[in-house]
């Protein structure tokens, strides 16, 4: 298998994607600002966005290690809520 080479482009809607070079399927990683956001930012919403991917693939691979891949989905409860609070 070849290795995968990944972008940061901005798409016509003004939202940043990750994805890879050699496929046009849709994006790993989208980011999307509100205009209230982008005010804020000041013309740095493309730094902020890539620091944001940067800091998911690096957490991603942190907890990769923790993961026992050998877990069966059907474990899960079907009762948890369909979201994440942080």
């Amino acid at each position: 298998m070849s290795p995968s080479f990944f972008e940061i482009v901005q798409l016509a809607d003004g939202d940043y994607a990750l994805r890879r070079i050699d496929d046009d399927a849709a994006p790993l990683v989208r980011i999307s600002f509100s205009e209230e956001a982008r005010e804020m930012l000041e013309d740095r919403d493309m730094s902020v966005a890539k620091a944001m991917i940067a800091a998911g693939i690096e957490a991603a691979g942190n907890i990769s290690h923790d993961i026992d891949w050998e877990d069966d989905e059907s474990d899960f409860v079907d009762s948890q809520p369909r979201y994440t609070l942080h």
